[in-house]
Parts: structure tokens; sequence; C-alpha cells
């Protein structure tokens, strides 16, 4: 089973533009697959994963770049960092396009070399799981923002979908191998995959012995997904200091693991919350963390409308970064308990996104965003993402959207 990435289209381009190609994101998200899929029979391919190949790399960079046969994919490239000077001085020496391909895992340990070494020579591009509009082959989806020509757009193209799929989604996760796969042997892949996330990008990384209390930390951050970020809270629960789960969670948002969500500060008023929400990009890895065995017990359980909410937040970032575009996106929440899910800022406009596990939003108490006129930005056109099976007009300026729309 083949699934399209939407990101192919962006990839294709900006190989026509720049030299080299940097593809980021989380482990098994598809980054390699593809670029393999696009030029599968014209690049060589080497993989810095494989020990001996990439001592190779870090102990005679210039020979191992010499040594390749472009054009030429290099995999895990951030495990290699020395590599990059002697890539600017290979593409420097031609005007090819696209000839490196790389991609890699983590960015903390890549960037500082990138911007000294290959400077306006290298496009970078996030890739995380599958998307639903992906997943049920919708080509050409737009990202979302719930402006009414994009709601239009996207119900014309969108399928009906129950609450019990959405929330076997969520379970499952959005990793290839699972959406293919239907999930089979669901908790076999996530400890391999916490495994070898833990072994091969965090430990190389931060030098942990104890990676027990790592573990630890994941399975409580997962337990917060949704939820403000609280470092004295979670430092007390996991037993280490509050700059060592600081650091920790640097990791985790440098590896595409979860995704800070700021509030909005434009704003008249001095009452605004200052404190970052997190959210796990992948809701799959976030049950298996939080031992949620099985989407049944999900949906009914205590976490559900937290994960239900990582999951819509996730679709939307992804909507926007597989189309090449980063998203401004916030949060809004003040000191008289007033709260928007979310904020995306476009063309001089805040639309607001309230996310609920409801299919009934007009007895749900929801009146509206009428708070948000106190900020500084204009209000544009809002949704409230809920288990409703249709677009329906909350009112002039807001719209009912199904989550199997998005």
């Amino acid at each position: 089973m083949h699934i399209e990435r939407t990101l192919k289209k962006v990839i294709i381009e900006a190989n026509n533009v720049f030299k080299v190609l940097l593809i980021t994101g989380p482990r098994q998200v598809g980054k390699t697959t593809i670029l393999k899929n696009i030029q599968a029979n014209t690049r060589s391919y080497i993989s810095l994963d494989d020990i001996d190949i990439r001592m190779a790399a870090k102990e005679d960079p210039a020979g191992f770049i010499d040594s390749l046969k472009l054009p030429v994919i290099i995999d895990e490239v951030q495990y290699a960092p020395e590599l990059f000077p002697y890539i600017k001085v290979l593409v420097d020496s031609s005007n090819e396009k696209g000839s490196v391909w790389l991609t890699g895992s983590q960015q903390f340990s890549m960037m500082k070399n990138i911007s000294e070494s290959l400077a306006g020579r290298m496009a970078i591009i996030e890739l995380q799981g599958i998307s639903q509009a992906e997943e049920e082959k919708r080509p050409n989806t737009p990202e979302f923002i719930p402006t009414k020509d994009i709601i239009r757009q996207r119900r014309e193209i969108a399928q009906e979908i129950s609450k019990e799929k959405i929330f076997h989604r969520i379970w499952r996760g959005s990793y290839p191998e699972m959406v293919i796969n239907n999930a089979n042997q669901w908790k076999l892949f996530y400890d391999g995959y916490l495994t070898t996330y833990i072994e091969r990008d965090v430990r190389e990384y931060l030098k942990i012995d104890d990676l027990m209390k790592f573990k630890k930390f994941m399975k409580v951050s997962a337990n917060r997904t949704g939820q403000l970020l609280n470092f004295r809270e979670i430092s007390k629960e996991v037993k280490v200091t509050e700059p060592t789960i600081k650091s920790w969670f640097n990791v985790l948002e440098a590896t595409g693991i979860i995704k800070l969500i700021y509030p909005y500060y434009k704003n008249t008023t001095k009452r605004i919350l200052k404190t970052p929400k997190f959210h796990f990009m992948d809701t799959g890895l976030c049950c298996y963390l939080g031992h949620w065995l099985n989407p049944e017990v999900l949906e009914h359980g205590a976490m559900s409308g937290a994960f239900l909410e990582s999951f819509v937040v996730s679709e939307i970032y992804k909507s926007h970064i597989h189309n090449s575009t980063i998203p401004s996106i916030y949060y809004y929440a003040d000191k008289d308990k007033k709260e928007v899910d979310l904020l995306i800022e476009q063309n001089g406009l805040l639309h607001p996104i309230e996310i609920k596990k409801t299919s009934s939003v007009r007895n749900s108490g929801f009146k509206g965003f009428d708070y948000l006129k106190n900020l500084s930005t204009p209000i544009g056109h809002g949704a409230i993402i809920c288990f409703q099976k249709s677009v329906i007009p909350f009112n002039n300026e807001i719209d009912i959207v199904p989550i199997g729309l998005i």
C-alpha cells in the first residue's frame, strides 16, 4: 500500500531551485521513503545510522564527500555535522541543482553548522506523520485555516468519519507503518520506536546515564499533552531537577516529538497567561506512553479530550508544513479563565479555533469568541471543530466543522 505524501510536490519544486535539500522530522515518518519514491533509480544512498559509515564520515569528512556518487541521499546526517563544510565545497563547484539530499531526525545538532556552511544553498523541509488528507487520498488539500473559502474547498473533498474511527486514528498514531498496517503489532512497534529513539537520538545528544528516568519523563509528559508546560510539577514527579526537565523538553521539541504552542501576546490587556502549551505530534506514541491500550478505553477515558485536542492541533500543523508553510499558531488564555484552543494568524487576521468532544455544540455552553475583540489584531472567521457530521454555521463569523474535514 502506497500513500502519496503532500510534501512530494514541494520537494520536487525545491529541487529545481536549491543545490541541497534537508528533510527533517521524527524517526520513521517516511523521510527516506518519500525521497526514494521521487528518485528511486537515479540516486545513490548512504546511511549514517551504520556505525562504520558514520565513523568514516566523522574521521575523514573530506575523503567521505569525495567518494560519493552524485546525486546522493545521505540519511541521518545529524550524526556527522563535520560533513557540512565539505558539502558546501562540493555543491559550490557546480551549478547543478539538487545534487545532495539529506535527512535528519534531529535539528539541534545541525542548525549551527548549516547556518555557517549552507545558508542560501539549502532548503530545509519538515515532514511529520501521515495526515488524514494523505490517508484518505485527498489530492491538493490546502493548509487548514478556518476561512469560509478553505472550509468550502475541504468540505468538497473530505469524507465523513465516525467518532469511533477518529479515536482509532488517535490511538493508532500517524507513523506510516501503523497507518499502512492498520495498527497491527501496535505495542511491538512503539516498544521498538521508544527504544530506538532514546538509544540513538536522546542518548547521543544528552549523554544520559539513567535512561529509565528519561522514559519516566516521557510517560509523565504524555499524560499532560495539551496542558500548560509546568517544569516544576514534572520535575517533582520524575525526581530530576527543573533545568534537566527543560533540557529534555528541548530535545523532544527539536526531534519533532512535541510542538510548543505559545500564547498570543499582542493585546491591550496584561491579564494574558504567558506559559506555553505542548502537544505530542503523534497521539499513538502518546497513547502508548500513557498506557491507553485500545481506542475504546481511550474514547471513554479521562484523557480523551486532551488527546483529541492534540490530534487536531497535529493535523492542522501537518496541513501547513506538508504544504511548505510555517503556520503562526498560538493559543489564548487569560486570568478570567477565558480560553481559545488555537489561534492562526494570517494576513493580519487572527482565526480562532475551539476543539470540542461533542456533536452538539449548541448545547455545550459555547458562546463565541467575543472576548477576543480586546486584542489589538482583528479577528477573522473562526471554527468549532467537533464530531458534527457536516459543516454548519454557528453564526456569521463561526462555522461548526467536522474533525474529519481537517
